[in-house]
């Protein structure tokens, strides 16, 4: 039996008010710059269905090369609505996670830059240390500490 292959993910879009802040604190996750660029003309409205837009791009990588987070910081039109504050249930976007090494070492790295540790870090059935971050801007991440044992 064939087997249809998934489509592979391309990345993840984030809109913020500040580039140079959300690559800041992604790059202190481990992501990587792999491109910044500013999109605009009839063809980017089409797409998106704004009409005319102007939108500044950042494009951050994960060291294995296979996921992407793009940052959008929209010029034109002016960004409509601001779900950052929303808490851990609200419906849509929720959160990114990441798996890291350390994470005790990476949450004091993070907090040093603002960000503010949501709960608390737990062990879920002795495989993952889990926590949720409020980075940057109010972006929601989860991370992931897997335990060897």
């Amino acid at each position: 039996m064939n087997k249809k292959q998934l489509p592979q993910m391309h990345n993840v879009g984030i809109v913020v008010e500040s580039l140079d802040n959300a690559i800041s604190f992604f790059t202190e996750i481990g992501l990587c710059l792999e491109g910044r660029s500013t999109i605009e003309g009839e063809w980017s409205g089409r797409v998106t269905g704004l009409d005319s837009q102007q939108v500044e791009i950042a494009m951050m990588v994960t060291p294995d090369g296979n996921s992407r987070i793009e940052l959008s910081r929209f010029l034109q039109p002016a960004t409509t609505s601001d779900h950052r504050s929303a808490p851990v249930n609200a419906l849509g976007y929720l959160r990114v996670m990441f798996t890291v090494e350390n994470i005790d070492e990476l949450v004091l790295r993070l907090t040093k830059q603002g960000a503010k540790l949501i709960g608390d870090i737990v062990n879920y059935e002795n495989m993952y240390r889990l926590c949720y971050i409020r980075g940057v801007e109010g972006i929601l991440i989860g991370l992931a500490e897997e335990i060897r044992q």
